[in-house]
């Protein structure tokens, strides 16, 4: 087709093509304003659930449950890491919800900070108030479970007889107490602070068909920080008086009547304690006397020891030590 002689008549556009450019140029406008309006939307949702999931002073209460060794922007970032259940890169006010009030938890908040240890269930999933752990085979270092209308009937001398005939073999139960060990060194002054083992009945401990140990009930762990406010200043008769849970326990002040807040046992040697019977029943007899002595020694280690941290590293280690080397070259391990 002729271009026009009309100089520049060649750069119009046909009313069609003005027309077309026009919806064009409206449509691009719409989209850019739609663009910055759900951009400036979801910068909004997100700091309203960052704000929501760690706003200032609820943000030191978790701190204050870890204590001052806690990583505040390592903590954070794992915090909004696990918050966002869906996994889409977003967190929304609900996930962030749910996820502040499960963190009030003792239990939910180990899980989040041990997420990559191997003793430590793997959180499947939450929703509301409610958590998903990693299923666990065996649950309960040995015995058998019964009912509990029977267990009222059974004394206790001959369940703990019963529960040792219904064990592992040996090198299996070795394999599992190297776990118990290996998950005391896990909360024992971690990058988020110490953690008290304060219920250490077996009963809160299985293994998988590996047997490898994992901790099926973490409610009663809980930051030494958090339970010295829980403990200090409590009023008290005798030593009885100042017991958190079952195994964590502080002694009282005469002078002032009320339970200090130094917990006298570390985990080490609370777990030694769960240990000796399991482990010295079936024991090689070429191990057996070194074994026994070792976990005594273990038994025996206060929190108030000259040089606690490295007595307590050489003992755990030793005991490591002692049974992997029994252990290594058995088919049951």
């Amino acid at each position: 087709m002729a271009r026009s002689l009309c100089p520049g008549a060649w750069l119009r556009k046909p009313r069609y093509l003005q027309a077309r450019f026009s919806y064009v140029r409206m449509k691009y406008l719409f989209f850019s304003w739609l663009v910055v309006f759900v951009g400036s939307w979801i910068i909004y949702v997100q700091y309203s659930a960052y704000t929501e999931l760690c706003r200032g002073k609820d943000c030191k209460k978790i701190i204050a449950k870890l204590g001052d060794q806690g990583n505040l922007s390592e903590l954070v970032n794992l915090i909004l890491t696990v918050a966002d259940g869906d996994k889409d890169g977003q967190v929304s006010l609900g996930e962030a919800k749910s996820a502040w009030a499960l963190l009030q938890l003792n239990e939910f908040l180990l899980m989040v900070i041990l997420q990559d240890k191997e003793h430590t269930p793997k959180l499947m999933g939450f929703c509301g108030d409610l958590y998903v752990m990693e299923s666990v085979e065996y649950t309960s270092l040995y015995g058998i479970s019964l009912p509990w209308v029977i267990e009222l009937f059974i004394p206790s001398g001959f369940r703990r007889s019963m529960d040792q005939l219904f064990t592992p073999s040996w090198p299996r139960k070795a394999k599992i107490a190297i776990g118990l060990l290996e998950f005391v060194e896990d909360v024992f002054h971690g990058p988020y602070g110490n953690f008290l083992m304060c219920d250490t009945s077996a009963k809160n401990l299985g293994y998988n068909d590996k047997y490898d140990l994992k901790m099926v009930d973490m409610r009663k762990i809980v930051p030494e920080t958090n339970l010295k406010e829980l403990i200090k200043d409590r009023h008290c008769e005798s030593d009885l008086d100042c017991v958190y849970g079952t195994d964590c326990r502080t002694s009282c002040d005469q002078s002032t009547m009320k339970c200090t807040s130094e917990v006298i046992q570390p985990n080490l040697a609370k777990a030694c304690q769960l240990l000796k019977d399991y482990l010295l029943r079936g024991a090689p007899s070429e191990i057996r006397e070194e074994l026994e002595k070792q976990l005594y020694s273990c038994i025996a280690l206060k929190v108030t020891a000259k040089q606690m941290e490295m007595e307590h590293s050489l003992i755990l280690n030793n005991l490591k030590t002692l049974l992997w080397k029994k252990i290594s070259y058995t088919n049951d391990s």
